[in-house]
């Protein structure tokens, strides 16, 4: 991509989270189902425009795939176009609405199914991290790189579940085993809220591992670029390199991916 290009497409990304910033907190919590779903399409709609406004007139010719987080056949094979605009219109609009940090603007682009390009803009903390496939990740135009810890006593390990989690027959075993793996391997297990946001965190080295054991690619997408092009591993629950399709992502530095395999071993209650 080139750089012009490239800049354009972080721009649009920055104006949208601030146009959101501005109303963040002025509206009422919603109080029903059906309110807070209403608000949810909502908020992704006019996402989508305010993207598309800036982002259409520049790159006119690519087309938008639809995000349909729980549509599983969309999650689990790349669209039909050679190549799209995938945007997770706010990653954490449930945080949004309900007034609390922990939200995101996500873009990433697609060519023959695989991200090559992806943005993810914090707002709130006005961070903006990138990366380019081959070129790096970058956080504010500084170039980033995943932490050098070795020991799992001081690493931070998070544990992540999505829409598709109970779909799964397993689920219950599969989310609780993983729960009981890293909390008796990790010194520091938590869960900060958006997928991407903190799977961009590994590749600035705030986190050191990343598990979910459920089919989430569109929430996934933008981060793992990001965090693979700043060294980090992306690979699937029984240790393979990660692709499309996989149901599951285990992510982090190398020696974070080297002990929870390795402790998975002795876990006998992690199902395979």
């Amino acid at each position: 991509m080139q750089a012009t290009n490239k800049h354009i497409a972080i721009e649009a990304v920055r104006k949208t989270g601030k146009h959101f910033l501005n109303e963040f907190r002025k509206s009422n919590i919603p109080q029903t189902p059906d309110s807070l779903m209403k608000a949810l399409s909502d908020i992704e709609t006019e996402c989508l425009e305010i993207l598309k406004g800036h982002i259409d007139p520049i790159f006119g010719n690519i087309p938008w795939a639809e995000d349909d987080e729980f549509d599983k056949t969309s999650q689990k094979t790349p669209a039909s176009h050679e190549s799209y605009w995938l945007c997770d219109t706010m990653d954490g609009a449930i945080q949004y609405l309900q007034h609390i940090p922990g939200w995101t603007i996500n873009l990433v682009l697609i060519k023959q199914g695989e991200p090559v390009f992806s943005v993810i803009y914090d707002p709130l903390t006005d961070e903006c991290f990138h990366a380019e496939q081959n070129k790096g990740a970058y956080l504010n135009d500084t170039r980033i790189s995943p932490s050098e810890k070795i020991s799992p006593q001081n690493m931070v390990a998070v544990l992540e579940y999505g829409h598709q989690l109970q779909y799964s027959d397993n689920w219950k075993k599969d989310f609780s085993a993983s729960l009981i793996h890293l909390t008796e391997n990790f010194g520091i297990v938590r869960n900060y809220g958006p997928h991407g946001l903190q799977l961009a965190y590994i590749g600035a080295g705030r986190i050191d591992l990343f598990v979910q054991r459920d089919l989430d690619t569109h929430n996934w997408l933008a981060g793992m670029l990001i965090a693979k092009e700043a060294g980090a591993k992306m690979l699937s629950a029984d240790g393979e390199n990660w692709k499309w399709g996989h149901e599951n992502l285990i992510a982090g530095t190398h020696s974070a991916l080297d002990i929870y395999f390795q402790t998975q071993k002795n876990t006998s209650c992690i199902s395979q």
